[in-house]
């Protein structure tokens, strides 16, 4: 324990009454007073404001936004040289055999890229970025800045009331905001499939500008026990579990984040790790498939628990990632892998607990629709 790094945010988290858990080398909040039901159903229907500031946070320059841009593309499949400024785009770093290494969000600053990867992934990331990128572009870590997230349908409100930019900003948008005198970069987006906005924030002044944004009514501080289950209903990966270095994009449903540039007949057709694996597996499908689970009754399917496709004997044809309750449903949602054929919404299926089969059937995702402002 002695291990753990604290955010810039933990001595606001203590004095809370949060909850502490071990989480990617941090010391995190799991919960408040209020248990993970009360802030998940909060941020739905209010605001809730997350401490992310464990996430990596880096930015790359060169001698042009083209230069930066096309260096990053021999690393991701995403399209980068094709984003406006002022805009940001979900992506992921693959390896030859055409596996998800991480998980990010890019955005482009002028002719530099604000790039944000999971805490867990960020110094082998890092250390991916320097190994490819350098000395042509400079990949430097931004350890001056926490990164904070407000989330939920009141979110727009309560920062127009500060800078009535946010109120201007669309999804996936990107500016800086003046909130109480303390400049942010701002992104509309998040991690809960509600509309909000991530904001970096000067170490120094992130605390006083936290504190300013709980005191409003509508606004909670939110832990990592809600935002897990925020992201579930939204259908929305967790790096570890419903992907990782053996997942290719295609296997794990993100096909929608690879831009038409970057696929077969495209512009700039491949060129990042394991795009021949990546490409074919597009065009002559794969093996598994990423889907929704709904488990019958009350019982929540968790982490781990296998797929079969018979209620006793039958084989097993795959094994639920992500699992829980859904506070907004008001029943146990999950995500997992079944075989191809197997995917369609609404197909029966059984999950083994505790040595008994209980019935799951495939469902479409998200769970809830996403509140984003397109």
């Amino acid at each position: 324990m002695n291990d753990l790094r604290h955010t810039p945010l933990y001595d606001l988290h203590v004095g809370l009454g949060a909850r502490m858990v071990p989480f990617a080398g941090y010391d995190m909040p799991v919960q408040y007073a209020d248990g993970v039901m009360k802030e998940h159903l909060h941020t739905r229907a209010k605001a809730g404001l997350f401490d992310v500031s464990h996430m990596g946070q880096v930015m790359l320059t060169g001698a042009s936004w083209e230069a930066v841009a096309i260096g990053f593309e021999r690393m991701v499949p995403q399209d980068v040289l094709g984003l406006a400024d002022g805009r940001q785009r979900y992506g992921f770093f693959t390896n030859k055999a055409g596996g998800i290494e991480d998980d990010l969000m890019f955005a482009r600053r002028g002719s530099a890229l604000f790039v944000v990867v999971n805490a867990a992934c960020k110094e082998a990331d890092i250390a991916r970025m320097r190994e490819a990128l350098e000395p042509a572009i400079g990949v430097d870590e931004i350890e001056d800045r926490a990164l904070i997230a407000l989330q939920g349908p009141a979110a727009e409100g309560v920062l127009a009331n500060m800078d009535d930019a946010a109120a201007g900003m669309r999804f996936m948008d990107v500016r800086d905001l003046d909130l109480g005198g303390v400049t942010v970069w701002a992104s509309r987006s998040g991690y809960t499939g509600e509309d909000g906005y991530e904001l970096s924030v000067p170490v120094d002044q992130v605390e006083a500008l936290t504190q300013a944004l709980l005191d409003h009514a509508d606004v909670a501080p939110i832990g990592l026990g809600a935002r897990d289950s925020l992201r579930l209903e939204a259908g929305l990966c967790l790096y570890g579990n419903d992907m990782d270095a053996a997942v290719n994009p295609v296997e794990a449903a993100l096909v929608w984040a690879i831009q038409k540039a970057r696929r077969s007949g495209g512009a700039r057709e491949g060129g990042f790790p394991g795009a021949d694996v990546i490409l074919a597996a597009m065009t002559d499908g794969v093996g598994r498939k990423r889907v929704g689970l709904k488990p019958e009754g009350r019982a929540p399917m968790r982490e781990g628990v296998p797929l079969f496709d018979a209620e006793t004997g039958g084989a097993q044809i795959g094994v639920v990632t992500s699992g829980g309750f859904g506070p907004s449903v008001e029943a146990p949602v999950a995500m997992g892998y079944v075989a191809a054929g197997l995917d369609k919404v609404g197909t029966s299926l059984w999950g083994e607990v505790r040595g008994k089969r209980l019935p799951v059937a495939v469902a479409s995702l998200p769970f809830v629709a996403a509140g984003f402002k397109r």
